[in-house]
């Protein structure tokens, strides 16, 4: 089984951005712990975090026969980029948004997502713990659907 594991804008700059509210944890500390809990899953994962919309939209698009899921923190893009949900909605590929917070506990225009109709599921606000949720119950998800 082969996940990709997508992150949005500025989420490169996790562990010094916002630690009150995104925690401490850098994004490679997650990718490092996500890549050791896939070799437990006997998964290969796949990292790409991205600063353009359009490079975003591209690797969803070419997803199709690549990768058996996408696990997917879309930033801010997850609340303004119908181009995303069009990608998600466009490939059979399964798809769990992730975020570190809980988007229904800030700010107003924080709490709608464009992206996640798109998706299977959702996991938010346990910090960096939250992609390993979503990372496992893809996989379950993806060896159910077989």
């Amino acid at each position: 089984m082969k996940i990709l594991l997508l992150n949005g804008p500025n989420l490169n700059l996790l562990g010094a951005r916002e630690p009150g509210v995104y925690g401490s944890t850098s994004l490679l500390d997650i990718v490092d712990q996500l890549n050791l809990e896939a070799k437990e899953l006997k998964v290969k994962l796949d990292d790409v975090q991205s600063n353009h919309e359009g490079e975003l939209v591209t690797l969803i698009g070419e997803s199709t026969g690549k990768y058996d899921g996408i696990v997917f923190n879309p930033g801010a893009y997850t609340h303004t980029s119908i181009a995303l949900r069009d990608a998600l909605q466009a490939v059979p590929v399964p798809c769990v948004e992730v975020h570190l917070s809980n988007t229904y506990q800030r700010e107003e225009f924080r709490q709608r997502s464009l992206t996640a109709p798109a998706c299977i599921g959702q996991v938010m606000g346990f910090g960096a713990a939250s992609y390993s949720l979503a990372l496992k119950g893809l996989v379950d998800f993806v060896k159910n659907a077989k």
